[in-house]
């Protein structure tokens, strides 16, 4: 199970690192203002931005914060490693978030980006390896850090709608004007 989820993870990183190779025609390096910490580069179609999360700060706030400060219109997780000293999950079907005290590792965080708001799924660890994961909802401390690189597709703008089979807002992709 283990070696099949690390395959997974490893093919999931070389097929966002092939996108960024394949839409690099034009890549542009730049060292960002927020605090010296994310770097980002720039292509045609794709523009990735990392950066590094310290401790005490908190995941999600910090990611929106970026949305907003950096004008994601239609972003997405590449990859996040890192852990936190406690976490706040809304658990499938549950209607308010589940908060837990203790070390985790963040194995898996993954997600939509956009002006209208975020949705991201997590999964943590604990020191035995028992993993658990739902909707990440603000009260996610970092422990020591949160490594983050997120992508962008640029011509399109990630919306939010509410879907009437659903009753939920959903991710509705549109075609940003050039």
């Amino acid at each position: 199970m283990i070696k099949h989820s690390f395959a997974l993870a490893t093919r999931s990183m070389l097929i966002g690192l092939s996108l960024v190779a394949v839409f690099a025609s034009t890549v542009r390096a730049q060292t960002d203002n927020l605090a010296k910490r994310t770097v980002s580069f720039e292509a045609r179609y794709l523009r990735v931005i990392a950066l590094r999360l310290k401790p005490g700060q908190d995941l999600r706030r910090e990611i929106e914060g970026l949305v907003k400060a950096r004008h994601i219109r239609a972003g997405f997780i590449l990859t996040t490693v890192g852990s936190l000293s406690q976490a706040a999950i809304r658990l499938a079907d549950q209607s308010s978030a589940t908060r837990f005290e203790g070390k985790f590792e963040i194995v898996s965080l993954v997600g939509t980006l956009g002006p209208e708001g975020v949705h991201l799924h997590i999964s943590i660890s604990d020191s035995t390896g028992k993993t658990i994961g739902g909707h990440l909802v603000e009260g996610c401390a970092i422990y020591t850090t949160a490594e983050i690189v997120i992508g962008e597709a640029r011509g399109l703008i990630f919306a939010r709608g509410t879907d009437p089979g659903t009753g939920y807002k959903e991710l509705q992709i549109r075609k940003a004007r050039q």
